[in-house]
């Protein structure tokens, strides 16, 4: 479980050090940049992918991967500051109902009983979710409150198909995709750079690289310490599946209420509490 808790706990720290870049004057995009400089070395160095497969990859797969994973880290940057940790974490965690729909439409896959009553039990945390606490501020920050957990929600849910898609490629292993995709990630994230340097829409400063290499860090750990903890434990991968995901909900809850004062709502309160229930329901439902 070790591998599990250190998982959480770097999942946790991406949304805490985004939280923060604001505090500390942070350009988000340049640090999201760098994050994937040092995300290359570290899956070089511990996962060890294999180049020599990548002529049978899945090309436009990897393209369309490495321009989501940066768009979608720059939405998580702002959701995290406009509508905190908790509703972002759990949004984010939520997103597992995507893959499950894609299944069935797609693949053609059975849903069953518990599936479909997860499902539900998912939909209505994500509405509950979506009940921005009343606060009095205009109404840019109210629609933010609407638009940014959707976009988070709906955003990893596409990008957990489309990896569990590469995953059934035998040819190619998980590392090497995910290797790959980084690269391409990074060299468009690195053209995007440039270009806002270049118009004077940013400034290049080297806090910003250390910033982004923390980043990096934090975001690598949080995927390591998955794949150990699903090898730790090959035969209970319900168990790390609910667990990571309850975790993430649930200490991400207690950084934004307790570090950042957060405010939620009951009915938040209550999609969280669904959004757990959820997580259960379709652990179980994988197994059953």
């Amino acid at each position: 479980m070790i591998y599990i808790f250190l998982s959480v706990c770097c999942s946790v720290a991406v949304s805490i050090m985004l939280k923060l870049a604001k505090r500390y004057n942070i350009d988000v995009f340049q640090a999201i940049t760098w994050n994937y400089s040092i995300a290359i070395l570290l899956t070089w160095i511990f996962l060890k992918p294999q180049l020599g497969t990548l002529a049978a990859a899945p090309v436009y797969s990897y393209a369309v991967l490495g321009f989501l994973l940066p768009a979608l880290f720059v939405v998580i940057a702002a959701s995290v500051r406009n509508i905190g940790i908790v509703r972002t974490d759990t949004a984010q965690r939520l997103s597992l109902i995507i893959p499950l729909l894609a299944a069935f439409f797609l693949f053609n896959e059975l849903l069953t009983t518990y599936k479909l009553v997860g499902i539900a039990v998912g939909v209505i945390a994500v509405v509950l979710l979506l009940i921005k606490p009343v606060d009095g501020r205009h109404n840019a920050r109210k629609t933010a409150s609407l638009i940014y957990p959707i976009v988070v929600f709906i955003g990893f849910g596409v990008i957990d198909v489309m990896f569990r898609q590469l995953a059934l490629i035998k040819e190619v292993s998980f590392t090497t995709s995910l290797f790959a995709i980084y690269v391409i990630a990074f060299v468009l994230s690195l053209i995007g750079l440039v270009y806002r340097v270049v118009t004077k829409k940013s400034k290049f400063l080297w806090r910003y690289i250390g910033f982004g290499w923390m980043l990096g860090v934090a975001n690598f750990g949080n995927i390591l310490f998955y794949i150990l903890a699903h090898k730790a434990m090959a035969k209970s991968p319900s168990v790390v599946f609910s667990a990571m995901n309850i975790g993430v909900i649930a200490i991400g809850t207690l950084a934004g209420t307790f570090l950042f004062k957060e405010k939620t709502s009951w009915l938040n309160r209550a999609g969280i509490l669904l959004a757990i229930a959820a997580v259960i329901i379709i652990a179980y439902a994988q197994t059953h």
